[in-house]
């Protein structure tokens, strides 16, 4: 039987290795995004925890969907949107966090095109 750590390390490196996947930009910005978050998250509460661990297991399988078995050049469009329901859901951080990887991505986006 795993512990929790060893849960939540598993789940790290399972999306590390699912942003292989992903062009270099997006790859960049999810790792990044994800390694902070995992950071962030390391002490939070066991109630936060359960959230967080069902939150990026979700995120993982959707990926891993959305990638195919055969890479990116097989898989569907990478991303989901996220309903008002949602957003209603998260804290005011979260919510800037969100817009500031919207920023981040965007940039990335008019990067590769100029």
């Amino acid at each position: 039987m795993l512990t929790q750590a060893q849960k939540v390390r598993r789940l790290y490196k399972t999306i590390m290795k699912l942003h292989r996947g992903l062009p270099q930009e997006l790859r960049l910005l999810g790792n990044n995004y994800a390694r902070d978050e995992f950071k962030r998250h390391k002490n939070c509460n066991p109630d936060e925890a359960k959230i967080f661990m069902n939150e990026w297991s979700m995120y993982a399988i959707n990926l891993a969907e959305q990638l195919g078995l055969r890479g990116p050049h097989t898989s569907k469009t990478v991303g989901l949107e996220l309903s008002n329901t949602d957003l209603d859901q998260f804290r005011d951080e979260q919510i800037q966090q969100l817009y500031e990887l919207k920023l981040a991505a965007e940039q990335k986006e008019s990067d590769k095109n100029t």
